[in-house]
């Protein structure tokens, strides 16, 4: 096999159909666009949401509240699901990630308490809710606010 007996592979090329090329051809006189109408203009392209005039969907349906796209998200768990750790054991972001307790950090982890913990763990996370960091301690974890 030689550099100039290699190709693309049979089907992945195609001629492109020429179109307006005389009866004969199958796509002549309209070219493959039917007779008159928006379509078949030049730059006769119609919108996504454009209903022909209507007023459109996403303008006849009422919008209500407000989405603070500022707002901090975290990602929540609770202290059942601390349970599965060994003592002693630091329990970050990074390893519940890869435990799969958090699908994703977001803005960063907040525990809650509910649930028991018996475990003596050292918490690293961005925020705790007073139960749970009583709960933590009460074991005798610690809680580290990253």
């Amino acid at each position: 096999m030689k550099i100039h007996e290699l190709g693309p592979a049979y089907g992945a090329t195609t001629t492109s159909k020429r179109v307006g090329r005389g009866i004969g051809s199958g796509l002549g006189k309209t070219a493959g666009k039917g007779h008159k109408g928006q379509k078949a203009r030049s730059g006769g392209s119609i919108r996504r949401g454009f209903e022909g005039g209507q007023t459109p969907l996403y303008r006849r349906i009422p919008k209500r509240g407000f989405k603070n796209h500022f707002a901090t998200e975290y990602a929540v768990i609770n202290l059942s699901d601390l349970e599965q750790f060994e003592n002693g054991t630091v329990v970050d972001s990074k390893l519940l990630l890869t435990e799969g307790i958090i699908k994703k950090e977001l803005d960063g982890v907040k525990v809650l308490g509910n649930g028991t913990l018996t475990k003596k763990l050292t918490v690293v996370a961005t925020k705790f809710s007073k139960t749970a960091e009583e709960k933590i301690q009460a074991v005798g974890g610690k809680t580290e606010v990253k």
